[in-house]
């Protein structure tokens, strides 16, 4: 079974810190994006951050350039959203999603949520006080 399975989500004080977690399993994330989605209550869901396995190649929004961290495991066939710095405005249910289709540079593919067809089924992430 194809799916992307998110954890690490949770309740933190501005200024904290968390460390989401995307597992694969029934696919490699080999030879695709892999990106972090947010969606704030009354809120469209926007795009984080975004890599390319197989280029080593991310994309950060501007909203978490600087805090916001990417990275992958292979062995582990997992991705990981470091999050520093964190303020109420990074409060929101966080996905992680598979594409397969690349449309020109890293930040082009993360930008266009429709070519993401694999989506995991969320985790909570809460910045209070």
């Amino acid at each position: 079974q194809v799916q992307l399975v998110e954890s690490g989500g949770g309740l933190v004080q501005p200024g904290g810190s968390l460390r989401l977690s995307c597992a694969a399993s029934g696919f490699t994330l080999n030879y695709y994006t892999i990106g972090w989605f947010r969606q704030a209550p009354g809120k469209e869901r926007e795009e984080v951050s975004c890599i390319s396995i197989s280029e080593s190649t991310t994309y950060y929004a501007d909203s978490v350039k600087g805090r916001f961290t990417m990275s992958r495991d292979n062995a582990k066939n997992t991705v990981y959203l470091q999050m520093n710095k964190l303020n109420t405005e990074d409060t929101g249910v966080y996905y992680c999603a598979a594409s397969r289709i690349r449309l020109g540079t890293v930040q082009d593919t993360c930008i266009t949520k429709r070519v993401f067809h694999i989506w995991g089924q969320g985790t909570q992430v809460t910045v209070s006080s």
